[in-house]
């Protein structure tokens, strides 16, 4: 069971109702995940959920680079809802399963592409060692651009904060779901 619920709608205050309905009415529809534990406080729950938007939906990088890359994260991590929810992301974005799996299970996953690979490696470098060597700093730029790699930077930090906001507040699995990590 988690460590704190989300604030029932009936006793939210005029901001936290703010923050509510600028989630419901966006791209995400739905205040799930660390959405919930944020909007007790609105102050932090607005930024996070805008910057949280952006990284998943209005970053350079293509939702199949992102997703690996949160993926990444989420298995750093062990954030188990954070996995749950992006491995299914990750698989309607083109992701192959086996490539998932290896990122679960701790093994070179078997990549598609060089900007794939970079993007797991980048980022399981990034979590592990809380920044890059400049051989693999300089690779990224030149596979990804300045653009790709400022925005995966951010979608590394946003995510370290996410899952470490679902692991502290003991965020539940939908019932039914057995953790996979």
């Amino acid at each position: 069971m988690a460590r704190l619920a989300p604030p029932e709608p009936s006793q939210m205050s005029d901001a936290q109702k703010q923050v509510a309905e600028a989630i419901l009415s966006g791209p995400r529809a739905a205040i799930i995940g660390p959405l919930g534990f944020w909007l007790h406080r609105p102050g932090l729950a607005a930024p996070a959920q805008e910057l949280g938007a952006y990284c998943r939906f209005g970053s350079s990088l293509p939702t199949r680079l992102s997703e690996i890359a949160i993926c990444t994260v989420a298995r750093v991590w062990s954030a188990q809802f954070e996995w749950y929810a992006h491995k299914r992301m990750a698989l309607d974005a083109g992701v192959s399963p086996a490539v998932l799996d290896a990122i679960r299970d701790g093994a070179e996953p078997p990549f598609a592409d060089a900007q794939e690979a970079i993007c797991h490696e980048f980022s399981l470098v990034a979590q592990r060692d809380r920044t890059v060597p400049p051989e693999l700093y300089e690779r990224a730029l030149s596979i990804l651009g300045r653009d790709g790699l400022v925005d995966l930077v951010g979608i590394n930090g946003y995510y370290a904060m996410v899952s470490l906001t679902l692991n502290v507040f003991d965020a539940d699995l939908p019932e039914g779901v057995e953790p996979e990590m």
